[in-house]
């Protein structure tokens, strides 16, 4: 079992999300709280990484592929110290480093420049692929989000990843199941999902995320011979009651102090 509490470094993140999310005044905040334990997971337990040296060779990728789940992303890389808090402050602000999609030239920490959806399987599949190529050991994760698996270039890269055996190569969803416009049910379906992948080639998992220990369990210990793809089911928003689901939170922009500190006062509640 892991000695992470993963409820307590879940504020501080979800803390540290709102702070972001005000200096710039805009964001997708329910599509990063989401992302939350996923993150956490990763940076606390799974990824072999260098937050001083960023680019060292032997290092994991983690690629976030839903870009737009951005505040999650900097919140973690800043706390894990890729690059200085007040970083954070200058979200979105000409003199800063950190805009409202991670961009890999920019960002310490941050492997692919993402925010146009269906991209961050296939550039997964390439590193996996060279990885191979050069006996390389590291790992190659993809966080996507479940709408963005509407994406037909998000199956082409299964199907390459499934024929070149890629099982260096880890494709995990997001599955808060909305999108923008809807529930993932009323735009289009992806039931029945872990199937999918399955049919695909793909060693498939699913595990609920209001239990990080689980994700962690099963990422410390995968099967061989097959890319693998783990359905990780989610809240949209979660942690705030006031927010979760609801879809004129999917980005916002102009929120008072005062609803800032409504929203920090919240987390308390969880």
């Amino acid at each position: 079992m892991s000695e992470v509490n993963y409820k307590e470094i879940g504020k501080k993140i979800r803390v540290s999300i709102l702070d972001t999310f005000d200096a710039g005044k805009r964001g997708h905040v329910p599509s990063a709280f989401s992302l939350v334990e996923i993150l956490n997971v990763f940076y606390e337990k799974i990824l072999n990484y260098d937050a001083k040296n960023p680019k060292k060779k032997d290092r994991d990728r983690l690629i976030l592929s839903k870009g737009h789940g951005c505040l999650a992303l900097y919140a973690v890389l800043a706390n894990k110290g890729f690059f200085p808090k007040e970083e954070l402050l200058k979200f979105c602000h000409a003199d800063g480093i950190l805009g409202g999609h991670p961009e890999k030239c920019k960002v310490p920490g941050v492997e692919a420049s993402t925010g146009s959806l269906g991209h961050g399987l296939p550039l997964g599949v390439g590193m996996a692929w060279n990885a191979k190529a050069n006996k390389e050991d590291h790992k190659i994760y993809v966080v996507m989000g479940d709408g963005e698996c509407q994406e037909g270039s998000v199956w082409e890269a299964a199907l390459s990843a499934s024929k070149n055996k890629l099982d260096n190569l880890v494709a995990l969803v997001d599955y808060n199941k909305h999108q923008s416009c809807g529930t993932i049910a009323e735009v289009c379906g992806l039931e029945p999902f872990a199937d999918k992948w399955t049919a695909f080639g793909f060693n498939s998992f699913e595990v609920d995320m209001d239990y990080p220990e689980r994700l962690e369990e099963l990422l410390s210990d995968l099967p061989k011979g097959k890319p693998v793809a783990i359905i990780c089911h989610t809240i949209k928003g979660k942690g705030i009651k006031e927010i979760e689901n609801d879809l004129t939170w999917h980005h916002k922009s102009r929120v008072s102090p005062e609803e800032i500190q409504k929203l920090k006062d919240a987390l308390g509640d969880q």
